[in-house]
């Protein structure tokens, strides 16, 4: 150290009697500040989730009721969300560019767009 530090005798003491808690006494040494989240693998890992009742809910066999909202409508073709549908082919559509795409589809890609979310119109 500098000798004029030394000769000052200034002293910082280790405890401030201003402080509640001090910093030391709450994070010892090698302690981080950070609080530590543990993600659900962790979780399912710590806990012995097969000695659980099977009906009991916990991290594993989460289960909960239908949504009382309805579900949203997707465009079949650009996947934004679709505030129309084409009453001819059944497909959902965001805006007039999309509507003449599908209009210009043939029978059969209508078939598969339908068939993507379980609404395909069955032909015999």
């Amino acid at each position: 150290m500098e000798p004029e530090v030394l000769e000052a005798e200034l002293v910082l003491p280790a405890y401030f009697s201003f402080k509640k808690i001090q910093i030391y006494e709450k994070y010892p040494k090698g302690q981080s500040s950070a609080k530590r989240f543990k993600h659900l693998k962790q979780i399912i890992q710590a806990e012995n989730f097969q000695n659980y009742p099977p009906n009991e809910p916990n991290y594993v066999n989460i289960e909960s009721p239908p949504s009382m909202h309805p579900s949203k409508r997707i465009c079949d073709i650009t996947g934004y969300e679709a505030p129309y549908h084409d009453p001819r082919t059944k497909l959902r559509y965001a805006n007039a560019g999309v509507f003449k795409v599908i209009r210009s589809l043939s029978n059969d890609y209508v078939q598969r767009y339908l068939a993507l979310r379980n609404a395909a119109i069955v032909l015999r």
